[in-house]
């Protein structure tokens, strides 16, 4: 079941609370208005053509067919001889606001449920996007998500973190210690000057950036690099720029028969051209079905906008999963974790 009506939907919608009618109709995800939704086991039903996005009826078609269901499957254990790897949109907190969406009591909430949702997962690897703690004018000295689960979970490390003077930390890479050495990490921004620290979009808009970590896998030897982005959500030129400088920063990778493994929220859908940039550079991304974002609802209403790609030396074993679940009758986030399981070819 939802965790809404029509009324509050509506709210949600025009006071632009998570996503706004407008801004989803120009989006990638919505191009074309053949929406699809889809319950936990992916299955998509076809809404056709809507026009009037407020009129109540269509809302509460939208509420009847598109919600996470409660019957939820296990998670799949790991494949054998495989590196179970994922990706995880947490939402940003807000320090200075005690009570409401997204506030340090909110964060109370989540924490346990975010917990328990990671070990689930039971992931080697986790690449996170939106794990940030706002202080406004007290600087981002402060990471409430990341110390938690690094509390939680000792067997993890994070690998693209540091002095956040020097180097963003919201977009960290959990990693198992017995499973994988860190040899290297990275960032750039998705700005004309993408060597610059918090430099803002190409449109000006709020910095986005990509986080990079290189690994060696301690069972097969193999070096890999982990490419973890979040692109922009409102803004469709934004996020092609952005993919097409990730193509260009990766590509001299692949090219030279690297192995990278590309994790992250891109705002786009399955064959949207932001997408299909991205796969131009030797990438391959894996088939998620139905939602990975829901509006902090189990509100399924477009196909998935967070996603796993692998360049060439590398295959999936098995279909990639994404857990829509809550834990104690908490929504951990606004996106579902995806995770899939690699083998090295």
């Amino acid at each position: 079941m939802c965790d809404l009506d029509v009324y509050q939907l509506r709210l949600v919608v025009n006071r632009g609370e998570y996503r706004n009618w407008r801004s989803l109709k120009r989006d990638d995800n919505l191009r074309g208005f053949a929406l699809g939704s889809q319950n936990t086991k992916g299955q998509t039903v076809m809404l056709g053509r809507i026009v009037k996005w407020t009129a109540p009826v269509a809302v509460a078609i939208l509420i009847a067919v598109s919600c996470t269901s409660p019957d939820v499957t296990a998670v799949p254990a790991p494949a054998a001889d495989t590196l179970r790897v994922g990706t995880y949109n947490v939402h940003y907190i807000i320090l200075g606001k005690q009570t409401g969406a997204w506030s340090v009591g909110d964060w109370e909430e989540r924490k346990g449920p975010m917990d328990q949702a990671f070990k689930a997962l039971d992931p080697d690897l986790m690449a996170f996007q939106e794990m940030e703690s706002f202080a406004g004018h007290q600087g981002p000295d402060i990471n409430l998500t990341l110390d938690w689960l690094l509390a939680q979970n000792p067997d993890f490390a994070a690998a693209s973190v540091g002095d956040p003077k020097i180097t963003p930390w919201t977009q960290p890479i959990l990693y198992r210690k017995s499973r994988l050495t860190l040899v290297d990490q990275g960032w750039f921004f998705f700005s004309d000057t993408p060597d610059v620290i918090y430099s803002r979009t190409f449109n000006g808009s709020f910095p986005a950036f990509a986080s990079l970590a290189t690994f060696i896998d301690k069972p097969s030897g193999e070096k890999v690099t982990v490419v973890n982005v979040h692109f922009e959500y409102k803004s469709r030129s934004n996020r092609l720029k952005s993919a097409a400088l990730v193509v260009e920063r990766i590509a001299p990778l692949i090219a030279a028969g690297e192995k990278v493994i590309l994790l992250g929220d891109i705002n786009a859908r399955p064959g949207a051209r932001t997408q299909n940039i991205l796969a131009g550079a030797g990438l391959d991304f894996l088939p998620i079905e139905g939602s990975t974002y829901h509006f902090n609802r189990g509100l399924n209403l477009f196909g998935a906008i967070d996603h796993i790609a692998l360049s060439d030396g590398m295959r999936a074993v098995g279909a990639p999963y994404v857990l829509r679940q809550k834990f104690d009758g908490v929504w951990p986030s606004d996106h579902y974790p995806v995770i899939a399981d690699i083998a090295f070819d």
